[in-house]
């Protein structure tokens, strides 16, 4: 069987899945309207209704669980409500507890830095507040692990919600210049 594999820019308000097996869940925007993707289509990890950006798809189940190894570097570009400190990135970058399903959990070391200047990320279709709410901060945080949620329960740990969540790297392959919605092909994923 020959696999097919595609990279995406999963736009804001999306679910990453292709189904709708709910029914509460109705009125929900699925990645199966971007594209005509194969039926056995899988996306490799998630991305919440709320987060956008770079999503893997597969039809081939070792790819996926290769890619979602402790192995593979997951990159995110986060917008947090507040100015950064240099506490705060201390705290992040040597793991923090969050809740997992109601256990306390201990984050992995993970690679921190403040962006400045900040991503030039086109508005989203809803906009996050604006500057009169007070300070915002974008901050790079790379992890190896994929709990639920588990950056934005991170940057909530330290006392910094997030507003913007964009994954913008895995392993290798980059967001850079992929439109919100857009959908490309490739022959392999080369992480």
């Amino acid at each position: 069987m020959t696999h097919r594999h595609f990279i995406i820019h999963k736009p804001y308000g999306y679910l990453s899945q292709f189904v709708n097996n709910q029914t509460r869940r109705k009125n929900k925007k699925l990645l199966g309207t971007l594209a005509d993707f194969p039926e056995e289509i899988m996306a490799i990890g998630r991305l919440d209704e709320d987060s956008e950006g770079l999503l893997l798809l597969t039809t081939d189940g070792k790819e996926s669980e290769r890619v979602r190894s402790k192995k593979v570097e997951k990159e995110y570009y986060v917008q947090v409500d507040g100015l950064i400190t240099p506490e705060a990135l201390a705290n992040l970058s040597n793991g923090i507890e969050i809740g997992i399903k109601g256990v306390k959990y201990m984050t992995l070391p993970c690679k921190v830095k403040a962006l400045k200047p900040p991503p030039n990320f086109k508005e989203r279709t809803k906009k996050v507040r604006d500057d009169r709410h007070g300070p915002t901060s974008w901050v790079s945080i790379t992890i190896r692990e994929g709990k639920y949620r588990q950056v934005r329960k991170m940057t909530a740990a330290v006392g910094l919600p997030t507003l913007r969540l964009m994954r913008v790297r895995i392993g290798a392959i980059q967001l850079d210049s992929l439109e919100s919605g857009e959908v490309i092909e490739v022959n392999r994923l080369e992480i």
